[in-house]
């Protein structure tokens, strides 16, 4: 497992900082923000990816997404046995049988010289654009592979030079649930055979002044100013929005076979997976938490695993009014009569959300929940809406026998993707 995001650039970091209750937000130094309605958010601070790779240049280009998803992917590689950034490497391990599946998001336009080419070319007398002088703007000041950059199938394509990886290369961009969606299609992959490994996970930064706009104009991020440490308040009665974050969370999956003849560490086995759509709205959940639901009952039906053996939801617990009370609601249809019992929360109260990298760092920590037998909690939980009843572990980690969870991820649009992590037994 590899995983960057705005704690720290490392699993065991996070992890540790994760279960100590910090928090990686911060006020946002990207970009100038000073006349948003948000000045804050979870930012990557400190990275550089020359630690992570021998051959930088070959990803000087890429956008900020595309560079935390090398820095990710050397880190699970190292742990898997994977050799990177050779074309001759003696790991054994056949490339034609190794893929790459990310849920990987676009990246930010040259935003500078992209509205200064808009600037140049507006006639204001006439209220219209002049697109021939735009492009002419355009072409003598932007650079055409950043542009590139922007396409989301690009970090597959630079984590594909960085690793070698010559299987089937996919890119899935259903908003909040992506990386979950690409670990699920991954592990259905290797399920059928058509890969032995895929590097899966995702990887994502809208912190740039289109992305905080348009969730500003939904009024779905918090605008929480005078105290954004603790502005992300999953289940919280005072929620007003989720905190926009960024980052790359990667694992590497094998099947079995291939994973004891390499002789690899196991983490966890990944049981089962769900997905489905709400039909519903462009942004809105359905009301009634049809998708959510159908999408857990899948996962568990796929891992053969009854809602009594869950020891620990990781929820999505994005801090919005809709999320918090529609997801608790689907919780609740699912789980029965064992709602209330199984504990679930929201490492989004920490390091943000990270879009379409945040499931895969959520099923991470869920590993380590199993690793460590403890489960992390919701943090800034201290005013309980008292209509979102369940265990949300408020504030404070706490020691259980963990060997089944849940980890969910609901996305705009209705995207629904669950995966079921157990404990590895030989």
């Amino acid at each position: 497992m590899g995983l960057v995001c705005p704690m720290g650039h490392n699993v065991e970091n996070v992890w540790k900082d994760l279960l100590d209750g910090k928090s990686g937000i911060s006020q946002t130094t990207i970009f100038d923000a000073s006349t948003f309605p948000t000045k804050f958010g979870a930012e990557v601070k400190g990275y550089n990816v020359k630690n992570f790779t021998t051959n930088p240049t070959l990803h000087e280009k890429g956008n900020r997404g595309t560079t935390f998803a090398i820095g990710a992917t050397a880190q699970a590689c190292k742990q898997a046995g994977i050799e990177i950034d050779t074309d001759s490497p003696a790991d054994g391990i056949d490339r034609r049988k190794m893929g790459i599946y990310l849920g990987a998001g676009e990246g930010s336009v040259d935003n500078v010289n992209f509205f200064n080419a808009v600037a140049n070319a507006w006639d204001n007398d006439n209220n219209t654009m002049d697109w021939g002088k735009w492009a002419k703007v355009a072409f003598a000041n932007m650079d055409a592979s950043y542009e590139l950059e922007q396409e989301p199938q690009m970090t597959s394509g630079h984590l594909a030079v960085l690793t070698g990886a010559r299987g089937p290369s996919r890119s899935c961009l259903t908003a909040c649930a992506a990386s979950t969606q690409a670990i699920g299609e991954a592990t259905m992959m290797i399920r059928s055979g058509q890969a032995d490994i895929m590097i899966s996970g995702g990887a994502h930064s809208m912190i740039h002044p289109l992305g905080v706009s348009g969730f500003s104009r939904l009024t779905a991020i918090s605008r929480r100013n005078d105290s954004p440490e603790t502005a992300s308040r999953p289940f919280s009665a005072s929620r007003d929005g989720f905190v926009l974050g960024e980052g790359a969370a990667i694992v590497i999956l094998e099947s079995l076979s291939s994973a004891q003849k390499r002789g690899a560490a196991i983490l966890a086995e990944i049981s089962g997976f769900g997905s489905s759509n709400d039909a519903f709205r462009v942004t809105d959940m359905h009301n009634e938490a049809r998708g959510a639901a159908q999408a857990m009952n899948s996962a568990l039906n796929d891992a053969s695993v009854g809602i009594d053996e869950i020891d620990y939801i990781s929820t999505h617990g994005t801090s919005t009014s809709e999320n918090d009370s529609i997801e608790t609601l689907a919780i609740k249809k699912v789980f029965k009569e064992y709602a209330k019992d199984t504990p679930a929360s929201s490492p989004k109260s920490m390091f943000g959300h990270l879009i379409g990298a945040t499931g895969c760092a959520e099923l991470i920590t869920c590993v380590m929940a199993i690793r460590d037998n403890i489960l992390p909690q919701t943090m800034n939980l201290n005013d309980p809406d008292p209509e979102l009843d369940l265990d949300f572990i408020p504030n404070k980690p706490r020691k259980a026998e963990v060997n089944t969870v849940m980890s969910e991820s609901f996305g705009f649009g209705g995207q629904n993707n669950v995966l079921i992590i157990k404990r590895f037994v030989e």
